[in-house]
């Protein structure tokens, strides 16, 4: 039961990134609803939430730091997710991290704690 997250890097202000998270091991999307999303953590700050994508067909949600500017998707298996960055700002700099967790209440899908799987994370940086 693995997650693994791909794709940071360097960029520039402005600039974009694609972050990618492939599941591996136990087959994820055989549950009837899950959560997929990305949190990130600055050097120094807590962990947030940034975006979360479901199996079942509700809108995905965003943090409103990056709304309009980050989309997350999905595969049709449900195996990987995917986080689109346009526009990025120093600000953006952080370890991104995936994550995947069943059975969470749509009021809760920006709670952390609520997700059981973790990817190790990849370092997004953003220069000025």
């Amino acid at each position: 039961v693995q997650l693994q997250a791909s794709g940071g890097g360097l960029a520039q202000a402005g600039g974009s990134l694609r972050l990618s998270c492939k599941t591996s091991g136990r087959a994820f999307s055989t549950f009837r609803d899950y959560a997929m999303g990305w949190f990130r953590q600055a050097t120094g700050k807590e962990r947030e939430f940034v975006a979360t994508i479901r199996r079942s067909g509700y809108t995905p949600a965003y943090a409103d730091s990056v709304k309009g500017r980050f989309t997350i998707s999905r595969d049709n298996a449900g195996n990987a997710v995917y986080l689109q960055m346009d526009n990025l700002g120093p600000s953006d700099t952080a370890v991104y991290y995936c994550a995947w967790g069943k059975g969470i209440i749509l009021s809760s899908q920006r709670d952390p704690t609520q997700y059981e799987h973790w990817g190790q994370g990849t370092l997004v940086t953003v220069s000025s």
